[in-house]
């Protein structure tokens, strides 16, 4: 009895096989594994997995593996890259931003230069100093705006500044996303 060997079919990534495309007054430069772009907003640099291959074709960016294996690590990784560019295109076209709401009485914001002074209930004030590639606005003394091509580091200073109050669970006061939803819990009854 002769044994019936099925083959194998390899799979790739479904974000991985998408090609990216490029936006009209960016360029891009592909040097072995390090991409750069550059755009109106600014620019973004990024080294690529050795795993991963990079290449332009027309006006798209296609990303696939290395190796075509069926492990799944450079499935993974492929797409895991092809996100990161993805990304890094957003940010240099039309970049990225993420908004605070101060809650609380006396809860003030005020963007200086490259100081966001904050007063947040403490016996002193907090000097935030902004980080080099972001920028950072107050509109209202409660609103921050945080600003940048870089998607990760946007992301990383909103939650540093919201890390000196986070929002207590009884009243809701302190520093918040302005999307964020916050639940109460009762207060304790005689």
């Amino acid at each position: 009895m002769a044994s019936v060997v099925k083959e194998q079919k390899i799979r790739t990534s479904r974000v991985g096989k998408k090609p990216i495309p490029i936006p009209a007054g960016v360029s891009v430069t592909i040097e072995g594994q390090a991409v750069a772009l550059k755009g109106a907003k600014g620019a973004a640099e990024l080294r690529v997995h050795p795993w991963v291959v990079v290449q332009q074709e027309g006006g798209e960016i296609k990303v696939a593996p290395r190796l075509v294996t069926n492990d799944g690590k450079h499935r993974a990784m492929t797409g895991t890259m092809r996100a990161l560019l993805n990304n890094m295109m957003i940010g240099v076209t039309q970049g990225f931003e993420r908004k605070l709401q101060l809650v609380g009485v006396g809860y003030k914001a005020q963007a200086q230069g490259k100081v966001l002074n904050l007063t947040l209930g403490f016996s002193h004030p907090i000097e935030f100093k902004v980080p080099e590639g972001i920028t950072i606005e107050t509109p209202t003394q409660t609103e921050i705006r945080i600003r940048g091509v870089d998607k990760q580091q946007v992301g990383e200073v909103a939650a540093q500044i919201r890390a000196y109050r986070p929002p207590e669970p009884y009243k809701g006061k302190g520093v918040r996303y302005s999307d964020e939803t916050i639940i109460l819990k009762e207060a304790k009854k005689k």
